[in-house]
């Protein structure tokens, strides 16, 4: 079987190997927001917080939606991904339908009205930052898989299996220890 390698860019997945013993990205699915020449931008999709954005934020909508750690760079700011876009002035578009940032305003006001709803908006503290190259060279030393996925699985994903589930569809031979415990003396 041959396993097509597919490069990282803006819009595509990075899924940690199995082994990675990394408290922030051991067993992590990000989402790529930037991948240029200067360095790459992402999201950890799949490690939810226990605060809910609602109470994490001043002066929000009552909104239950969870807060996700994005990564280890800027832990104090908030970023978001979601799906509306269009309606969102200054929002940067990572792949077709699914954008990055924009006015918070306009996002509140959203929220507020039931235009948006929690499956169309993904919060996140901090985010995954590399400097030129860096990636590339993670990459070489197979620490990651990169992979595509729908928006729709994106946005509505469960994150206690998204990294399972990815690391299964993506490589038959990492998909093995998908189901591996993470600490085996705890099995």
């Amino acid at each position: 079987m041959t396993t097509t390698v597919l490069k990282p860019t803006k819009g595509r997945l990075l899924v940690s190997v199995p082994f990675m013993n990394d408290f922030y990205f051991g067993r992590s699915v990000i989402l790529l927001t930037e991948h240029n020449e200067e360095g790459t931008v992402g999201f950890i999709l799949n490690k939810p917080i226990e605060t809910k954005v609602g109470s994490a934020i001043s002066d929000f909508p009552d909104f239950n939606a969870n807060l996700y750690m994005g990564g280890p760079v800027e832990k104090s700011s908030l970023f978001y991904i979601h799906t509306l876009g269009t309606l969102v002035k200054d929002s940067i578009e990572v792949s077709k339908g699914l954008y990055w940032g924009g006015n918070f305003s306009i996002i509140k006001k959203l929220i507020e009205t039931g235009v948006m709803g929690e499956d169309d908006i993904r919060f996140f503290v901090g985010y995954s930052g590399w400097g030129k190259n860096q990636l590339e060279k993670e990459l070489t030393e197979k620490s990651w898989v990169v992979t595509e996925r729908s928006i729709p699985d994106i946005m509505s994903m469960d994150p206690d299996s998204f990294w399972k589930d990815n690391i299964k569809a993506t490589d038959r031979q990492l998909g093995v220890w998908a189901d591996f415990p993470v600490n085996p003396s705890l099995n």
